[in-house]
């Protein structure tokens, strides 16, 4: 399953998040370092169901009227504060939490009302920006230490006359949640000595931010948009690389315990919501505040944010694989029963071992069950797609 990482400073919004997206019980307070352990829940990535192909909706639990939700795993650690890599604050514990995570959602503070080290400050008197640069900065040199730490042992394995020096490196990385893949890309773009004992502060810490930007690639999350000042949105957009996405996680939370109550009619990722419930006055000023921040942002942005990172920046696409390919079906008769998210090119071979390594292995052609006809094992799948896997494995 992938996951996607919540980081940021302390008081920033991450914990509130990570409640409206995963509607996990955790503990939410103004004050720095709520969070102690990492959270780990199950969250979705929103996109359109092949269902709405057929006459009837499949019925599935993740499948609202067409909209599929695809679980994916999100992660809440504790806040960053600058000098982390460096073990202040919490940050090694947070640091070392990410090895596994898939891309990061940096939640800043857009409201400005709290200083680097997640205080409470008067509202604007922070520079939001400053937040989306000490993130990165911060991982960065985290990676780079640990790099440092064991140069020692790539130097003593450079004494062998069978020494390679891309291999050992790939050896180093693949423990920090880097494929063989990711590194021999970043190798291929670097400039560095064969000789390990040649290289410098520089060359290491060169290698560690372009592992990191390969392997923790992060998309901006300007929380608290709601209370953010004239022309930061649009600062933060101009002044970072990186993918910007405006929330109100406050927002969504609320949105989402209504719909909870029976109160008002949403799903994670609608542009808009209904009040269908009794409500009282102060509900639903409360509620119509939230309305007008959707009108202004295009939602609440936390739905927007975590397709944003796996569609967008992981590249992920949705396919389905089924057994019957004119019902669309599993063993049991049930419509459209999974889904799963592969990276773009993937094939149907690639469907066939994401399923199981025995489908995989015993993989013997495909079937594109939208149009019922056989595929290639080198045809490109795309969002949507549903698969009939053929293999001396299947039932």
């Amino acid at each position: 399953m992938i996951t996607v990482a919540l980081a940021g400073k302390p008081n920033a919004g991450k914990s509130t998040f990570y409640t409206a997206a995963t509607m996990a019980d955790v503990d939410v307070a103004n004050y720095p370092f709520t969070t102690i352990d990492a959270n780990r829940g199950v969250t979705h990535v929103r996109t359109e169901c092949p269902c709405l192909d057929r006459e009837e909706r499949c019925g599935n639990e993740n499948c609202h009227d067409g909209k599929r939700y695809v679980p994916i795993e999100l992660l809440d650690v504790a806040g960053l504060v600058p000098g982390a890599h460096e073990g202040k604050g919490l940050g090694n514990q947070f640091l070392d939490e990410l090895t596994n995570a898939d891309v990061i959602l940096n939640v800043v503070d857009a409201s400005g009302a709290t200083n680097a080290e997640g205080e409470p400050v008067e509202p604007g008197s922070h520079d939001p920006l400053d937040d989306v640069d000490f993130i990165e900065e911060e991982m960065d040199l985290w990676l780079a230490g640990i790099v440092d730490r064991n140069w020692e042992g790539v130097e003593r394995k450079s004494r062998s006359p069978d020494f390679d020096v891309d291999e050992a490196l790939t050896d180093l990385l693949t423990g920090f949640g880097a494929t063989e893949h990711d590194v021999t890309r970043v190798l291929r773009e670097l400039e560095y000595p064969e000789d390990p004992i040649q290289w410098t502060d520089e060359h290491r810490e060169s290698l560690a931010r372009a592992v990191r930007r390969r392997t923790k690639p992060i998309v901006v999350v300007a929380n608290k948009a709601d209370a953010a000042p004239e022309g930061t949105l649009d600062r933060l957009r101009e002044g970072t690389d990186k993918p910007v996405v405006a929330a109100t996680a406050d927002g969504e939370l609320a949105l989402r315990r209504a719909a909870e109550a029976g109160v008002a009619e949403y799903d994670p990722g609608d542009a808009e919501f209904e009040i269908t419930g009794d409500v009282s006055d102060a509900q639903r000023s409360g509620l119509e505040s939230i309305r007008e921040v959707m009108a202004e942002v295009d939602g609440t942005g936390v739905q927007t944010a975590l397709n944003e990172a796996v569609y967008d920046l992981l590249d992920r696409i949705t396919v389905y694989p089924v057994q019957d390919a004119a019902k669309w079906t599993d063993a049991k008769g049930n419509v459209l029963p999974d889904a799963f998210l592969l990276r773009s090119g993937a094939t149907p071979k690639d469907l066939a071992y994401a399923v199981h390594t025995d489908i995989g292995e015993g993989y013997l052609h495909a079937v594109d069950a939208k149009s019922s006809r056989r595929i290639g094992e080198s045809h490109e799948l795309s969002e949507g797609d549903v698969i009939k896997i053929v293999s001396t494995a299947g039932p």
